[in-house]
């Protein structure tokens, strides 16, 4: 049975190897965005020539409009020609965007222009997760973590490109206070997106800007660049630039794409869903109007809801940690140095990164609910063993490590998970996207109002509390999916969707056929 499932994952992978490669390729854009701000922080301060507490506030300017590109995503997503479209020109915007930061010397420009970076990246979220869902469906969770695994390599690679090209003195001739080592401990402090308590920071804005960052930005700029030129080439072979082509003819087209794809393999079972998840999956707003909400029962919602709320938790805790684990290592009790706690944050992207590499061949062998059940227990051993031993500074890394390794595929398996039950019929993965950014945003700003006014012990504290609300959102998750399941099989559908699942290849081949002899009626009358 193992060998059938690899077999049928490796045809589907040859089949649609270039669309996959593609979205992969875009995730990678999408890491590259993450991860530069905060090293390049204090060198962008510099060449705005503002304080440090006005810059930080583009932090929140990429993470509001993130979300705001998330939610948007699924407007694109109806037809492969917009889904396309909009990711060439979202990966374009990238490399437009890291090309102009340079020229941006007011700090105004520079979060207009991390506003449109995050509204790109929003709509890549959404666009790559959920074109994998509609090409793989029940065997998309291997290809959602190899996705997700691109995400923590462009992370790893965005601040080692910017590295050699970072100031180690002062990047505004004049500053004479500001040495080496400040502005080091300074670009850790920042370098997890850490945007509180930088009020006491002072540093001079009036003089001559010398910095070199600017070739940083320009070398990430050309990396990212094949990026939509092989969209753009993956539209030109779907011949996606054709004007005036019939529009019945193209669909016609994809049905024997479709049955090129499935009827080869014996999936007759499969071809149903893959024929209405173009209609299916739709934006946040369309996907359960009003209209249509008596056709389906509570726990189709509570899917979504449940399933939304345990990535809020889950990409909380990755925005918070990353974001606030540098401050705890260098408070007391741990008192780490500071070049030590600025590691932490590399050893937390590098698991993750690690940790969804590994997740592809466990998703071979085991199924997305036993892979969450041992992620959210293992996020909530590390977090709570991360409190007991919170006086330990080895044992610090080593959580790091862990969390790392074990939250790093609650994402891709949760989002699969979900549209598995759902059959590939609701909006799920819009839902997944749109709660994850917000979870990310949100929690963070929460985690560090709480850290400054109640202590650096209150950081591991707010990670056992979102653990425990994730695993238990999960939980509830696991009950209701089994309800909606029960009432599926009691209550079956007899919509003609679901009469085409039954039917299978069969009916699809009918269609087609049904409709090349219309056409060659019409042609016949026509004169």
């Amino acid at each position: 049975m193992k060998q059938l499932i690899n077999e049928r994952i490796c045809a589907l992978f040859r089949i649609n190897w270039q669309h996959t490669l593609t979205y992969w390729s875009v995730f990678f854009s999408f890491g590259l965005c993450v991860a530069f701000l905060g090293p390049t922080i204090l060198d962008l301060r510099c060449q705005t020539q503002s304080t440090l507490q006005e810059i930080t506030l583009v932090f929140f300017s990429q993470q509001f409009f993130l979300f705001i590109g998330s939610t948007i995503g699924g407007f694109f997503s109806k037809t492969l020609v917009h889904s396309l479209s909009a990711l060439a020109v979202s990966s374009l915007t990238i490399s437009v965007f890291f090309a102009v930061i340079p020229l941006c010397h007011k700090l105004l420009l520079l979060a207009f222009a991390l506003a449109v970076s995050g509204l790109a990246m929003g709509i890549i979220d959404t666009i790559s997760n959920l074109q994998l869902v509609k090409i793989y469906q029940k065997d998309s969770t291997v290809f959602l973590q190899a996705l997700h695994f691109f995400v923590g390599l462009g992370a790893l690679v965005s601040p080692l490109i910017a590295d050699p090209f970072l100031s180690e003195t002062s990047c505004v001739i004049g500053n004479s206070s500001t040495n080496a080592t400040s502005l080091r401990h300074l670009r850790n402090k920042l370098a997890g997106r850490h945007v509180h308590n930088v009020s006491s920071v002072h540093l001079h804005t009036d003089g001559e800007v010398v910095t070199n960052v600017s070739y940083a930005f320009w070398i990430m700029a050309v990396i990212n660049l094949p990026v939509p030129i092989a969209i753009l080439i993956l539209m030109y072979r779907e011949q996606l630039f054709t004007c005036g082509s019939d529009p019945s003819q193209r669909l016609l087209d994809g049905d024997v794409l479709a049955m090129k794809t499935w009827g080869t393999m014996s999936l007759s079972e499969d071809i149903g869903h893959q024929k209405e998840t173009s209609k299916s999956h739709v934006d946040l707003f369309g996907c359960c109007l009003l209209g249509n909400a008596h056709s389906f029962p509570l726990s189709f919602f509570g899917i979504h809801i449940l399933g939304g709320l345990v990535l809020f938790f889950s990409d909380g805790i990755v925005g918070s940690y990353t974001g606030f684990v540098y401050t705890y290592a260098v408070a007391p009790p741990m008192n780490l140095p500071h070049k030590t706690a600025g590691y932490l944050t590399c050893v937390f992207w590098a698991a993750i990164t690690v940790g969804r590499l590994s997740a592809i061949p466990l998703s071979y062998r085991f199924k997305s609910v036993r892979l969450l059940i041992v992620s959210q227990v293992g996020v909530i051993v590390t977090l709570l063993l991360l409190l007991i031993f919170s006086n330990s500074s080895v044992f610090l890394f080593i959580g790091t490590c862990c969390l790392g390794l074990f939250i790093s595929s609650i994402f891709p398996c949760t989002l699969a998970f979900t549209e598995d039950v759902l059959e590939y019929k609701g909006c799920a993965t819009t839902v997944m996207v749109t709660s994850a950014g917000m979870g990310e945003m949100l929690l963070q700003v929460l985690v560090g109002s709480v850290m400054h006014s109640q202590g650096s012990f209150s950081f591991l504290l707010c990670g056992m509390i979102f653990g425990c609300l994730g695993f238990a959102f999960f939980v509830l998750l696991f009950f209701v999916q089994q309800s909606h399941k029960n009432f599926t099989e009691a209550f079956p559908s007899n919509s003609p969707t679901e009469r085409l699942e039954e039917n299978g290849i069969k009916t699809c081949s009918a269609a087609v056929l049904n409709s090349w002899d219309t056409s060659e009626q019409k042609a016949s009358i026509d004169p």
